[in-house]
């Protein structure tokens, strides 16, 4: 005789807990505090997410610690990650999956962090415009916002979108899971959302909602923003206004725990051409960009001052980092097909998004490679030692071949007669 079929606490679709896991796979993240990473987990697929299905529908799945890892940020300070197991990426996706359609219906057209069909790039438009129409800018940065998330202000918010208890009921879990150490000793949390989540961008877009922009919304109509996760950006038309402002968000991030950054939070004059007298700051830095006064021309040729963003002296400096440690130049016993198949695909990921906006800030960056290209074809060939045979050799091949180099098609091609310091 057959026992009657078990019915689970909680209405969790099993191909739900499939597409997390391939998405899981897709974005490939590091193994959490178990060591288990998703090549490992796939050796027993099949029972593996059955498993974590059955725990999850019948209420008992309870979330390992998260593992602490600090990574350098470029103002010389710490940014905490907490990576989840495999499985608790699984099933953190598998939560998103059934909240995030609901609240893509009502986040701000002006949100655009972790949003599907959203970009940086969108963002970072839409300040462009808004810098030309509205003299000033607020430049907002919140203290530590990921790690000082009130938990019972999310979780009221989340009770305004989310009716299923199985959900409530593993965000609490997650939220209150605590790090473990490389010395194997765990850190409980009694605020903030882990940075490596897969949960944490959305949860923390929801708390941003509520906490920034409805309320702008609300009691600040005339003040639009583009906010991208926690970096924020306001336009203001006046100086006065903007200090007027200021101090009305300093009392709201007040009002939901959270502080501005004395230092990093700045009023910025938008200045360019037309817009005369003098400011203190005339520059801010948003999703890598810097926004700045740069020559630009108009349709007659002319050129003036724009208020323009291009790629951040940091962003520029990073790539260079990185282009160093390609170390092209000594890759002697590499074909240059196989060097730009090695190098392309980054190479490619800067031109796609620093290229986007002011590309010629790119310039500098990209002849370097061309250098090193020349060094790398003079060390491999002796009948190419002298500089001017090397470059000839690497114009011919660029002119046969421009797209063998993304730079090359980007514009950055080398010529016959501009050698530059090789």
């Amino acid at each position: 005789m057959s026992r009657p079929r078990q019915e689970k606490a909680f209405d969790i679709d099993k191909y739900v807990v499939l597409k997390a896991y391939k998405e899981a796979k897709a974005n490939r993240g590091a193994p959490g505090i178990d060591k288990q990473s998703i090549s490992v987990f796939e050796m027993d697929l099949k029972n593996n997410l059955y498993q974590l299905w059955n725990r999850m529908a019948s209420g008992s799945y309870f979330p390992a610690a998260t593992r602490y890892v600090e990574i350098d940020k470029s103002d010389g300070g710490k940014r905490i990650l907490g990576i989840p197991t495999v499985k608790d990426r699984i099933a953190q996706g598998v939560a998103k999956a059934y909240i995030e359609p609901r609240l893509e219906e009502v986040f701000h057209e002006d949100s655009y962090g972790y949003r599907p069909n959203r970009s940086a790039h969108d963002a970072i438009e839409k300040a462009r415009k808004r810098c030309w129409k509205y003299d000033w800018v607020i430049d907002l940065d919140i203290k530590a916002f990921f790690d000082t998330i009130d938990h019972e202000l999310l979780l009221k918010a989340v009770s305004m979108h989310v009716s299923e208890p199985w959900i409530i009921l593993y965000i609490k879990r997650w939220l209150k899971a605590p790090m473990q150490n490389k010395d194997g000793q765990l850190i409980d949390r009694e605020q903030g959302l882990p940075q490596g989540g897969v949960i944490s961008p959305i949860l923390a877009n929801l708390f941003l909602h509520y906490a920034f922009d409805k309320w702008m919304v609300k009691n600040l109509p005339y003040a639009p923003f583009e906010r991208y996760a926690d970096d924020l950006l306001v336009h203001v038309e006046t100086k006065k206004r903007a200090e007027e402002i200021l101090e009305a968000i300093g009392q709201r991030m007040t009002q939901v725990k959270l502080e501005l950054h004395p230092q990093k939070t700045k009023i910025v004059y938008c200045k360019d051409s037309n817009r005369k007298g003098e400011f203190e700051q005339i520059r801010f830095d948003f999703l890598g960009f810097t926004f700045a006064p740069r020559y630009a021309r108009n349709k007659f040729k002319q050129q003036f001052n724009n208020f323009l963003p291009a790629a951040s002296d940091k962003a520029v400096e990073e790539m260079g980092r990185e282009l160093r440690r390609f170390r092209i130049h000594l890759q002697t016993g590499q074909t240059i097909a196989e060097l730009a198949r090695l190098y392309n695909p980054v190479i490619l990921g800067w031109i796609n998004y620093y290229g986007r906006f002011y590309k010629s800030r790119l310039g500098q960056l990209l002849r370097r490679i061309n250098i090193y290209l020349i060094r790398w074809a003079r060390k491999k060939y002796r009948r190419l030692s002298i500089r001017a045979n090397a470059w000839k050799y690497l114009s011919q091949i660029a002119e046969r071949e421009p797209n063998l180099w993304a730079h090359w098609s980007f514009g950055v091609i080398p010529k016959v007669g501009s050698l530059g310091a090789v």
